[in-house]
Order: C-alpha cells, then sequence, then structure tokens
C-alpha cells in the first residue's frame, strides 16, 4: 500500500490569478480599461455570502472589479432576468454570474439565458453549454473546467484514460464529460439510477465524484491506485465541509485525491477571474 499524494489546488490557482493579473494590468495600460466581474445573488445563504466574499477578494488582488448586485430572496424570475439582462449590454461589465440559490419558484436554466454568451463566464447560459459540447469556443462552468485544470497541474494525464464522473448536473457532470472527451479520455458519466456504482466506478483511471452526497465514494468503488477529484462541498455540523469521497475509507487505495477543502474549489475561483479577464480582452479587441 502506498501513500495518497494530495491534489491540492493552491500553486494552479495562484498561476491563474497571476495570468489574470497579467492581462489586467495590460489592458489597463494599453486602453484603459478595468475588468469588472458582477455577481447577482437573490439569497440569504450564510455559504452563498461567504463564497461570494471571497471571489471579491481574490478578484481584488488580481486588478479585476468584482461588485454584488443584491436582490431580494424572494425576488420573481422577471426581475432577476432584468438585472442579468442589463448587465449584460453594459459595455463596462464584462463578466456576469448568477449565484445560486435562487428563489423558490425561479430556474438557473432559464435565468442563465439571460447572460450574454461573451460574459458568460461561469459557462450557465444554454448556449455556452451548447457551444461546449460542440466544440465550439465558450467558456466552461468553472468547476468544470477546474477538475481538468487540476489534473494538468499535477501532471495526470487523459488522453486513452478511462475517467468516470459520478453526477451529471450542467454545473459539473455534464459539461465536464465533453472537456474529458474533447481530451481524447474515454468517459463514463454515473447517477443516482446507475444500477451498480461501484461496478461502473472500479474499471476507471480516474474518478470525479459530483454528485452532492457526502462520502458516496469509497475504497470499493476504486481499482487500486486510481486517481480521485472529489468535487463535493457538503457542510458538516461543525460549519465545516466535507466531500463526496471517504478519504480515510480511500486512502492507500487511491493514489491521489484532491481534498476538501483546497482542492477544486481554490481553482475554480482562479478560473472565473481568469475568464473575466480574457472576456474583457476579447470585448477590447471586438472594438478595435
Amino acid at each position: 500500500m502506498t501513500d495518497t499524494v494530495s491534489l491540492t489546488g493552491a500553486a494552479r490557482a495562484a498561476a491563474l490569478r497571476d495570468e489574470a493579473q497579467a492581462i489586467a494590468q495590460e489592458l489597463g495600460r494599453a486602453h484603459g480599461v478595468q475588468p469588472r466581474l458582477v455577481v447577482v445573488v437573490a439569497t440569504e445563504d450564510e455559504s452563498t455570502a461567504w463564497y461570494v466574499r471571497s471571489i471579491t477578494r481574490a478578484a481584488g488582488k488580481a486588478g479585476i472589479a468584482c461588485d454584488t448586485v443584491t436582490l431580494p430572496a424572494d425576488a420573481e424570475a422577471g426581475t432577476i432576468r432584468k438585472q442579468l439582462a442589463e448587465l449584460s449590454a453594459d459595455p463596462d461589465v464584462h463578466g456576469v454570474i448568477l449565484q445560486t440559490p435562487l428563489p423558490p419558484g425561479t430556474s438557473a436554466a432559464d435565468l442563465a439565458g439571460a447572460i450574454a454568451p461573451g460574459k458568460d463566464v461561469d459557462g450557465a447560459n444554454p448556449l455556452s453549454l451548447g457551444r461546449l459540447a460542440a466544440g465550439l469556443p465558450a467558456f466552461a462552468p468553472a468547476t468544470a473546467e477546474a477538475v481538468v485544470s487540476l489534473l494538468d497541474a499535477h501532471g495526470i494525464g487523459l488522453a486513452g484514460r478511462s475517467v468516470a464522473v459520478v453526477g451529471r448536473s450542467t454545473v459539473v457532470g455534464k459539461p465536464l464529460a465533453h472537456l474529458l472527451l474533447d481530451r481524447d479520455a474515454t468517459v463514463t458519466v454515473c447517477h443516482s439510477r446507475t444500477a451498480d456504482l461501484a461496478a461502473a466506478t472500479r474499471t476507471a483511471d480516474i474518478v470525479v465524484a459530483a454528485a452532492g452526497r457526502a462520502g458516496l465514494i469509497t475504497a470499493d468503488h476504486l481499482a487500486q491506485g486510481a486517481v480521485v477529484v472529489d468535487v463535493g462541498t457538503n457542510p458538516t455540523e461543525d460549519g465545516g465541509l466535507t466531500g463526496d469521497v471517504d478519504a480515510e475509507s480511500v486512502a492507500g487505495r487511491a493514489a491521489a485525491l484532491s481534498p476538501v477543502p483546497g482542492g477544486v474549489g481554490p481553482v475554480t475561483t482562479a478560473l472565473l477571474l481568469q475568464h473575466t479577464a480574457l472576456a474583457a480582452q476579447r470585448a477590447v479587441a471586438a472594438h478595435q
């Protein structure tokens, strides 16, 4: 039995922030433009507020302006859609994120369609997802892209490898499958109706857990030496976070495992900043 390597995300996140900062500095010097990200929030959820504050702090360090538009927790779909459309039409805004959870009776998939694809830095608009599936340029959902970016950072190749993705959301599972296929991986997408999850994951070289169920993946789900990326962020009773992987169970069986927190999360935030900087860069180029 060998020690399980920790796939930490801090170094990769720092490199992405540096890249975003370099783009922002160049845009400022050459064009007097500062990339600007706006996060639309319609919830009083404290974990959401914490996450938005973390994005704002990281953006400031990278030279990117980050504003929050706070709507009532009972805002109607029309109100949210109008806000997103106004931000999409504002030439001084380069990136727009609709933060979840949303008020009851509203749909993220429906509302995200109001975000202009060029400013859809978290890949939430169905048009962005469609372009991603077709292999056309689009911003991928940051969490899905963060999985691939984290594997790249640790030198874990994807071409020819078998990957089991556990979860089929439009935020992680489905877009991640397309990103992995683009990198020549062979992909199996598992979900709540998968008859024998362990049988599906046990043959994979790489397992990505993105189901939102604490401790779902155990040693029984893995081949010896599998690489495991844990996307889960499940709240614990003491106010912390735990992943979808039972880290204690897979220790020694998994060759590598991303920690929660500290793995995919920091890379996700950094990618949002990189996407915003790139969106600003493209906007400037389009008007030259």
